[in-house]
Order: C-alpha cells, then sequence, then structure tokens
C-alpha cells in the first residue's frame, strides 16, 4: 500500500509518524465511510470494520444492503476514517483509496467486529446475535492501494 505524502500540505506526516497514526486510527471503534458508484451517482455508507491481513472487512447483507452490490459491479472504492473530538481538538483522517470483492459469511470475522463495536458478546443487542449465523451477511474485502494520513488537531485556546 502506497503511503500518499510530500503533497505540500501543512498537515503531511513523515513516514513513521503517518504509519503509526494509521494502525492506531484502524485500531479504533470508529466509524468508516465507504464511497461506491453507482449509475446514479456516488453514494456513501457508514460502516463498522474490523483491519485484518493487510484488509479493511467490512459487514454487508447481500438482501438489505446496496453497497455489496455496487462493490460486485464497481469494485473501485475509497474508505474514509475520522476520529473528532471537539472538546480535546483531535482531529485525525485516514483516507484509503483501492479496490474490494465480496467475501462469504464468516462468523468468527463478524464476531471480532461486533466485538470490537459492543464489547463482551453478553452485553450485545439480541438483534446482532440473531445474525451471527445469517449467510445473508458478508463481507467486503478492501484491499487498499494508497492511504492518505492527516492528524490535524489542534490545540485549544484556555478560557
Amino acid at each position: 500500500m502506497e503511503l500518499v505524502r510530500d503533497t505540500g500540505s501543512h498537515f503531511d506526516l513523515d513516514e513513521e509518524s503517518a504509519r503509526g497514526l494509521m494502525n492506531d486510527v484502524l485500531n479504533r471503534p470508529l466509524f468508516a465511510h465507504l464511497a461506491t458508484a453507482s449509475a446514479h451517482g456516488p453514494r456513501e455508507s457508514p460502516v463498522w470494520f474490523v483491519w485484518e491481513d493487510g484488509a479493511i472487512w467490512i459487514i454487508g447483507n447481500n438482501n438489505t444492503d446496496s453497497f455489496p452490490g455496487r462493490i460486485a459491479a464497481e469494485p473501485r472504492c475509497a474508505l474514509g476514517i475520522v476520529d473528532f473530538d471537539i472538546s480535546t481538538g483531535r482531529v485525525q483522517h485516514v483516507g484509503f483509496r483501492g479496490r474490494a470483492r465480496l467475501e462469504p459469511h464468516d462468523s468468527d470475522r463478524m464476531m471480532r467486529v461486533f466485538s470490537r463495536y459492543m464489547g463482551e458478546p453478553g452485553r450485545w443487542d439480541p438483534r446482532f446475535v440473531k445474525i451471527l449465523n445469517d449467510t445473508d451477511y458478508i463481507f467486503v474485502r478492501l484491499e487498499p492501494e494508497t492511504v492518505v494520513v492527516r492528524d490535524q488537531s489542534y490545540a485549544l485556546k484556555a478560557k
């Protein structure tokens, strides 16, 4: 995966800092936004994800979600993750571009994604437990070709 750097932005990071921040952000339970193409123009889907095996894995449902079909038709896509906290001034962004493909249902991976966002399985909403073995739930596997990493955090002025 190519790290896009030296763009002239005031927010460019050196390679070590960029890769470190990328890994930090990928390990946080943040929403990602998957951008795909459709016959009616671009579409954006907020998604839960897990970073494993050099890929971003996103749960989708073949019957109720439209983004798996868009990926099947056009695998080129982008995914953005932003961690913003107005109370601390944190503004960190990681943006990926690449090609995605559909992968079959994987209950173990679904458990890892759900645990990442909801904690221990005993605390999950019953709707999530119910779908663990539903094979209509598949994965979109995004293998990033490029990544842009930015830390636009700012210091807050004292009151």
